[in-house]
């Protein structure tokens, strides 16, 4: 990649469309994915600006929640997830440590009032940023039976987040970097 092509990359902006409310005060105890969260209901707030965005949503049983996942540690390029005891490449797992900590979660959309939606099985920390809602199509997003890798033989069982990714409520963002 070349010099020009670097800056325009490393100068990408994102806006937050809203916020993700949740039970989910801190990583710990918190469920690592959307099916292990057991019908834990949340609200997502959409920014008054984007209200309109929401027409026709309430057609879709599940949706997919982008966002950012403020609260991680610093990049690792080698993890031990949740659900193994052994290390993989970060982009071999769904650990939060990531290049740029963008997270995507799929939710069952219970009920829109105005610009709140309101969601199950959510698995997100709450305040979370929302960088974006897309509607979750069986057609496009289902693959069963898809190879898992490593995931196939994964040597844990753990449903719940631990720690190991996320700073401590009120520590310095920038220490763990």
């Amino acid at each position: 990649m070349g010099r020009d092509q670097d800056s325009q990359l490393a100068a990408v902006k994102l806006r937050t469309v809203g916020v993700i409310h949740s039970p989910f005060a801190e990583a710990s105890g918190t469920p690592i994915q959307p099916c292990y969260a057991q019908g834990a209901e949340g609200q997502i707030l959409v920014d008054d600006a984007y209200a309109a965005a929401l027409d026709d949503i309430e057609g879709f049983a599940r949706l997919w929640l982008i966002y950012w996942m403020d609260r991680v540690k610093g990049f690792q390029t080698r993890v031990t997830p949740y659900r193994d005891t052994r290390e993989h490449g970060l982009f071999a797992t769904r650990s939060p440590c990531r290049p740029n900590p963008i997270g995507i979660s799929v939710v069952r959309l219970v009920r829109r009032e105005g610009r709140v939606l309101h969601v199950a099985d959510i698995d997100i920390l709450d305040g979370t940023p929302l960088l974006d809602i897309k509607p979750y199509v069986p057609d496009f997003d289902a693959h069963p039976g898809a190879k898992a890798g490593w995931f196939d033989a994964a040597g844990e069982n753990r449903i719940v987040a631990d720690e190991r990714f996320h700073r401590k409520a009120g520590s310095d963002p920038g220490e763990n970097s």
